[in-house]
This record gives structure tokens, C-alpha cells and sequence, in this order.
């Protein structure tokens, strides 16, 4: 195999094992178990499934890891289109896995608060609810502020794929307006917070332009020509 088409299936890959912890820690959970503007019914739900809450915060820092191997893999993948935007992109991944790990503090603090620690005695329980359902939200908010990070990568990342020319313009297009859904998803949550459930509905055909990129590096690869490949293959003869 054409280094470039490994290269590319490797990042595929990688890209891939993120949809598995993604929606798990940042949908499945939450609406499992978090009763919105309850700090009593959120608190019963997390401690009569606290494995499952404890398996969202590892799935959350797992997640960061992953994110930041898939920047690893792409800049391999793309630094020979552009070193400076491929560092740019880079950048802008460690920074979003960085915030993520920060925000999952928030969890673990919370699930402190719950569970009632000795050293908490001096709040009684409706009192440590609060405190807990208030870093559950924080949480939360840490999640829409790093969905600017979530968008700014994305704009590198599509003109290096536009640029490459061993991958899909259109997808390279598809994900520099997906960096503008996301940026705009998290400016909404900041300034228009009613309207961001209909914002996050209608913005979701932009949003799956890094799914067709999985996918497509996943499947196809690199594009390289024949005489590249016939190249690889005498070589390895």
C-alpha cells in the first residue's frame, strides 16, 4: 500500500474510534441521567448508575487523547501541503484537548459532591446537590465553549485537504463551513442560549462534513496516481 493511502486510512481509523466515545459521554449520559433544572432527581440518577457516569468522565479523557493522536496523524498526513497551516490546525487540537481535560473536573467535582464526602458534613445534602448540579452545568458550558476549538481546527484542516489534491475538494469546502457551524453553535450558547437546540438541529447538514471526511479516509484513502503507486510497488518488489 502507497504510504500516503496508509497514512490516510490510519487517520481514518483514528478519526473512527472517536464516534465511539463522543456521543456516549456527550449525549447518552447526559440525557440519561441528568434531569434538567433538578439537582435532587440528577443526583439520585448519578449515584444509582455511578459506573456509568464514572465511564462518561474516562470517555472524556479518552476522547481528548484520541482527538489528539487524530492531529498527530493528519499533520503527518498533510504538513507537505502547507507546514503552516498543518501547525496551525495541530494547535488548535491541543488547545480543544486541553479545555476538554480542564472541563472534566467539573465531573469528577460533581460526582465528589454527590457521593458526600466526609470533609463535606458541614453542607447538608440538599445544599451539596446544588453545589454538585451547579459543576454538572459547568460542565455543560465547558462543552459550548470549547465547540469553538471543535470549529477553529476544522478551517485549517479543509483548506489543507482543498489544497492536497489527494483528497475530495468539495470535502475540504464542506469542512471550512463546518469550522463556521461550530463557532457559531457556541456563540449562540453564549448570547442567544434559548435558541441553541433549534441552531444545533438546522446547523446539522454542515455539521457532517467530518463525517464524510472519516469516512472517506477511512474507505478510499489518498487519490495517487498510477505511476506513483506502480513507483511504490517496484520498489517493494
Amino acid at each position: 500500500m502507497h504510504p500516503l493511502k496508509k497514512a490516510a486510512r490510519i487517520a481514518g481509523a483514528i478519526y473512527l474510534s472517536m464516534v465511539v466515545t463522543g456521543p456516549f459521554s456527550l449525549i447518552y449520559v447526559p440525557n440519561k441521567l441528568i434531569v434538567r433544572g433538578n439537582a435532587a432527581a440528577t443526583a439520585d440518577n448519578i449515584l444509582a448508575h455511578e459506573t456509568m457516569f464514572r465511564l462518561a468522565i474516562l470517555a472524556d479523557l479518552i476522547g481528548a487523547v484520541i482527538f489528539i493522536c487524530l492531529g498527530i496523524a493528519l499533520y503527518k498526513l498533510l504538513r507537505d501541503v502547507s507546514r503552516t497551516w498543518a501547525g496551525l490546525m495541530i494547535a488548535f487540537v491541543v488547545v480543544s484537548a486541553g479545555v476538554g481535560f480542564l472541563n472534566t473536573l467539573n465531573n469528577i467535582a460533581a460526582l465528589t459532591l454527590f457521593r458526600g464526602a466526609d470533609f463535606l458534613a458541614v453542607f447538608d445534602k440538599p445544599q451539596r446537590d446544588a453545589l454538585a448540579y451547579l459543576f454538572v452545568r459547568l460542565h455543560s458550558q465547558g462543552i459550548l465553549i470549547n465547540e469553538i476549538f471543535w470549529g477553529l481546527w476544522l478551517f485549517p484542516f479543509g483548506l489543507l485537504v482543498f489544497r492536497s489534491g489527494f483528497l475530495p475538494r468539495l470535502i475540504g469546502v464542506w469542512l471550512m463551513i463546518n469550522c463556521f457551524g461550530y463557532v457559531g453553535l457556541s456563540v449562540t450558547a453564549l448570547f442567544f442560549p434559548d435558541y441553541y437546540e433549534a441552531a444545533f438541529k438546522w446547523s446539522q447538514p454542515i455539521l457532517f462534513g467530518e463525517l464524510a471526511i472519516m469516512l472517506w479516509l477511512l474507505v478510499k484513502g489518498a487519490k495517487v496516481s498510477p505511476l506513483e503507486l506502480a513507483t511504490v510497488q517496484m520498489k517493494t518488489a
